[in-house]
């Protein structure tokens, strides 16, 4: 584990909140990213500790955000990285440990029919503190993991390659692991603020259990619904039926099935851990209740933007639209990017003259990305499609007309809310909160009138029909952008999301102070 001490924290004082953040904030930009940034700087009378965990430490090298002052703590955790273990010795392994294991395996499968977090979290702890409880090297080597793995093996999943399985299971694990031997290393914090659920989530299932501290969840998207997506069409997994492409099953095969399992579980375990848990919307409330989570535990709290930061560009709008759409985000599948350009290549057979940006990072998954300017240049678009890079959001939004997600996947998308503060229409898919965003989740809210245009996921023509809409009818294009700009000012207010976190970091801290 690496750490990075700041001076503006005593060594014998604890940070007010500990951020445990997967894959995101502070070397990765976009828009969970930024809201982390905005929450810390929104309050500066709190200390925060950022504890990042993230994969290997090759894939994150240069922080992205120049840290606030009150920032006192970096502790970076990368758990697939190799570790070093001796030279396997004969074992017989934990029989008890193995046992508990087991039980907790087929709770797994029933997962509605007890709640599962208390001896989860004691069996946590005990592989934590080492008491009677297995090690590293027994789940590898002993013999009682081999019992346990061919058991499992030859109930389950008999009919999938057994070494895919057996990886599989080690791959699982490792995490586990990795995050449970640095555990007395975390930083201590009056409250800890998990932003996913996923493997953040179980570190901070360890945190609660070990240091009966508070914890607090907050989702932006539905981190367990996101990974079966990406689950279900990575090509690093898999399956004799989908090697040799036998088409006997249309079923997922079982070595996904236990990755998509792993996370569910680790959902429900963080939110039966957290209080409060917090979302963006009310329908992904309505999710995180059907996944598990304890409803008297949900508040909703919608991100806000800074209105003044875009001032100028709402005061500077054209009468026309400029003939600039504006793709704002990761170039990663789950933003179908594909889908963008293809729409891209529809709107110019109408407006030949337009332009398209695409204005976001494309380190995240070099494979994806080179994907897209592969099929950017097959449809003779290099001219079109300009690739800006990260930008200023407040300094591009001046030239664009239109902003476009294509994403298959959203919370509540705080680009959007920069497009409304601009005063510029959005062209969304109906993911996450898109729909209430544009079109106004309330009567009241939807009196105000559509800021933009909702089409289907991965459907280019009626992605590129609403753009076309906006170019060519300027009363249209300005109704829409008076319409962003008022949904904006009375519902998304930056204040109103300072002064929420305010409030419930506050009542965390009491209640720490208490326990």
């Amino acid at each position: 584990m690496d750490i990075v001490d700041f001076p503006q924290l005593a060594k014998d004082k604890k940070a007010d909140v500990a951020l445990i953040l997967e894959g995101t904030y502070p070397f990765i930009h976009g828009g969970v990213s930024s809201w982390i940034h905005q929450i810390i700087r929104g309050l500066p009378e709190i200390q925060f500790a950022l504890i990042f965990i993230g994969d290997r430490k090759q894939n994150y090298s240069d922080l992205k955000y120049k840290l606030p002052s009150n920032v006192v703590h970096l502790s970076c955790l990368y758990i697939m990285e190799p570790v070093s273990i001796p030279k396997p010795k004969p074992s017989k392994g934990n029989r008890d440990v193995f046992r508990q294991i087991k039980t907790l395996h087929q709770g797994f499968r029933c997962p509605h029919d007890r709640d599962l977090s208390t001896e989860i979290g004691s069996l946590l702890c005990g592989v934590a503190s080492g008491n009677n409880t297995i090690t590293q090297k027994d789940f590898l080597y002993s013999e009682e993991a081999w019992s346990f793995i061919t058991d499992q093996y030859d109930h389950y999943a008999d009919d999938s390659s057994f070494l895919s399985y057996f990886w599989t299971v080690r791959a699982l694990h490792t995490p586990v692991f990795a995050l449970l031997d640095v555990l007395e290393k975390i930083p201590d914090a009056c409250v800890y603020h998990t932003i996913s659920t996923g493997y953040a989530g179980l570190l901070s299932t360890m945190i609660r259990h070990s240091k009966n501290a508070p914890v607090i969840l907050t989702e932006h998207g539905i981190y367990t619904k996101e990974r079966k997506i990406e689950l279900s069409q990575v090509d690093w997994i898999k399956d004799l039926r989908e090697s040799i492409g036998s088409g006997l099953s249309e079923e997922l095969c079982y070595p996904r099935q236990l990755w998509i399992r792993f996370f569910e579980t680790v959902g429900k375990l963080t939110y039966s851990t957290a209080d409060p848990i917090i979302t963006l919307t009310e329908g992904n409330r309505c999710r995180q209740i059907a996944d598990g989570a304890d409803a008297s535990k949900i508040t909703v709290i919608p991100n806000g933007v800074d209105l003044n930061l875009f001032k100028t560009v709402r005061e500077s709008r054209p009468i026309k639209p400029p003939l600039i759409v504006g793709f704002i985000g990761r170039v990663v599948p789950i933003k179908d990017v594909k889908t963008f350009i293809r729409a891209m290549r529809v709107v110019s057979d109408q407006f030949p003259e337009f332009k398209a940006w695409i204005i976001g990072g494309e380190d995240e998954d070099p494979k994806y990305a080179a994907e897209c300017r592969d099929l950017v240049s097959s449809l003779g678009m290099e001219t079109t499609i300009v690739y800006k890079g990260f930008c200023n959001v407040a300094e591009v939004m001046i030239d664009i007309g239109v902003v476009v997600l294509s994403s298959i996947s959203e919370g509540l998308p705080l680009v959007i809310l920069e497009s409304f503060a601009s005063g510029r229409p959005v062209v969304a898919t109906d993911v996450g909160a898109c729909r209430e965003l544009i079109e106004g989740g309330t009567d009241d809210d939807r009196g105000l009138g559509k800021a933009g245009a909702i089409v289907n996921i991965a459907d280019s023509e009626s992605l590129a029909d609403a753009i076309a809409g906006f170019f060519a009818n300027a009363d249209y294009w300005q109704q829409a952008c008076f319409s962003a700009e008022k949904r904006v000012s009375k519902y998304y207010s930056q204040d109103a999301l300072f002064e929420s976190y305010r409030k419930i970091y506050r009542a965390a801290v009491e209640r720490s102070w208490q326990a």
